[in-house]
């Protein structure tokens, strides 16, 4: 479900990633709603997707609309990778 060049954003709640998918949507961006992989622990079970040339764009739109991200981890060599 998430290949490489893809970015998962975790958030602290299932209602936070419902708000923020609406929110990337909202603009046009190329976002899915998938469930969180294990491997990254998410709270909510839920997480969000996109391809990492997204990764600005995503990163203001959530900012400008006060959604905090616990983590957002990138797809790279088929291994996660903790974007700061």
């Amino acid at each position: 479900m998430v290949n490489d060049g893809d970015c998962v954003a975790i958030f602290h709640s299932v209602h936070r990633v419902m708000k923020a998918e609406k929110v990337l949507k909202g603009r046009q961006l190329d976002v899915l709603l998938i469930p969180a992989p294990r491997q990254l622990s998410a709270d909510c079970g839920m997480a969000i997707r996109y391809p990492y040339e997204l990764h600005s764009e995503v990163k203001q739109a959530l900012a400008t609309f006060s959604l905090p991200l616990v983590d957002v981890w990138w797809m790279k060599a088929g291994k996660y990778q903790l974007l700061a």
